[in-house]
């Protein structure tokens, strides 16, 4: 009882559910959707809400069920088994590098709002924040879960008072032409903001740490739904009627908005905001998939010399985002890269759930949930097809492993048959030694 009483409690559980989903994405994604689909991005959003309801309500049911630590990866690995579970780690721990430079980048169109320099000062930023987390990291600093909640507290904050200086310049007729490139660029808008919504999974991984996970959780998750999903709609529908077709073009959709309410130097605020909640972001997402990193290869599912300890699994993923940053792709299709991993493991997670959870109103709902986002994935287009390569390259590593590892046995079990051995076959010991 002891234990339980120290545990999350329904506000606070509440809170971290909130910082999971309210990130990065809110500050220039209004403005991606917005140069896609223009005012018609607003039923982008709005769709993106209303799923977010299933999705988010079926991994609470999951969490609330099966409290663990490993999230997603539990649920899968318990449904589905162990290597399709390891590929759910796969989609997690290569996308991180890949998600780097865009989240970066948001903050970097902030900084150079302020300061000029373009491309170069975007570049700039990306080196300073993800070089800085790498550094902590590397030397086991961590910003902790508390500055992570004040740091969001202070994101919240922000948005509530850039929509209410930013209502007196409201003008309707930015709502025409509503769907500039017509409706069919509702679904790719929808496709990009998936980057705004991801972190429902994580509701799952904090169930264990809550006081009552049966009750709290789902409870904990609605109010994380409503709250997330209010914010972001003001947001988005603000953004839209006081900028109007500039702010398809916008890199920093926030300060302008305040701009228009206060005037003065709230460029410099909400670039400074922008950069801590990015250094914030990028932290958790290295700290984790470092974790992640050396859990798989712990596992068998990574090669331990390439990701066997945290450090080595920081190495990797510093490096891959040094590598992704420096590819000529465009900041749109690198989400869309990114945001089809999120999916493939949205559509594996619910797939879970239909196995997992009993039959009723959950299990309807979890199906609900896997319709809308195998919807996703498609309208995700041809980037989507990263996530399914990874995780074909994840099943046919663990496979391949697999395969040697049985080789090695053999020598073994014919010893312990009294057959004598085939002069030609390596040692056990050896096939051991040289992996």
């Amino acid at each position: 009882m002891a234990q339980k009483d120290s545990g999350l409690s329904l506000a606070q559980g509440a809170a971290l559910c909130v910082g999971a989903v309210l990130g990065t994405g809110v500050i220039s994604m209004p403005a991606l959707a917005a140069e896609v689909a223009g005012p018609a991005s607003l039923v982008a959003w709005i769709a993106l809400i209303v799923l977010s309801a299933p999705l988010a309500l079926t991994f609470a049911a999951l969490g609330a069920r099966h409290p663990d630590g490993g999230g997603v990866s539990t649920y899968v690995r318990l449904a589905f088994g162990p290597r399709l579970g390891a590929a759910v780690g796969w989609c997690f721990f290569f996308a991180v590098p890949l998600g780097a430079p865009a989240a970066t980048a948001f903050a970097g169109g902030y900084v150079a709002d302020v300061l000029g320099g373009g491309r170069a000062t975007v570049l700039l930023t990306f080196v300073v924040i993800v070089g800085t987390v790498f550094v902590m990291n590397w030397f086991g600093l961590r910003v902790t879960g508390r500055v992570q909640l004040v740091l969001t507290g202070v994101l919240a904050a922000l948005l509530l008072v850039t929509v209410v200086a930013a209502l007196p310049h409201v003008r309707w007729d930015n709502l025409t032409p509503f769907a500039p490139h017509g409706w069919s660029a509702v679904g790719p808008a929808a496709a990009v903001l998936v980057w705004g919504f991801a972190g429902w999974e994580a509701v799952s991984s904090l169930a264990g740490s809550y006081r009552n996970p049966r009750r709290d959780v789902p409870r904990a998750t609605a109010i994380a739904v409503v709250t997330v999903g209010g914010l972001y709609l003001a947001v988005a529908a603000v953004s839209v009627l006081v900028l109007g077709p500039a702010l398809g073009g916008s890199t920093a959709p926030l300060a302008d908005l305040l701009a228009s309410g206060f005037g003065g130097p709230v460029r410099v605020i909400t670039a400074v905001v922008a950069v801590l909640l990015t250094v914030g972001a990028v932290n958790a997402y290295l700290a984790g998939a470092s974790q992640l990193g050396a859990a798989l290869a712990r596992d068998g599912a990574l090669p331990a010399r390439l990701a066997g300890t945290p450090r080595k699994s920081l190495l990797v993923i510093f490096g891959g985002s040094l590598v992704s940053a420096a590819l000529p792709i465009d900041l749109h299709t690198m989400l869309l890269l990114v945001t089809g991993c999120f999916t493939l493991v949205y559509v594996i997670g619910t797939a879970a759930a239909l196995r997992l959870l009993p039959r009723g109103r959950y299990r309807a709902v979890a199906l609900v949930g896997l319709v809308s986002v195998i919807g996703l994935l498609w309208l995700n287009g041809a980037p989507a097809l990263l996530s399914l390569v990874i995780v074909a390259a994840s099943l046919a590593y663990q496979a391949w492993r697999a395969r040697r590892v049985a080789k090695s046995a053999i020598p073994s079990s014919i010893s312990a048959g009294s057959v004598a051995p085939n002069p030609n076959t390596k040692p056990a010991c050896l096939v051991g030694e040289a992996e």
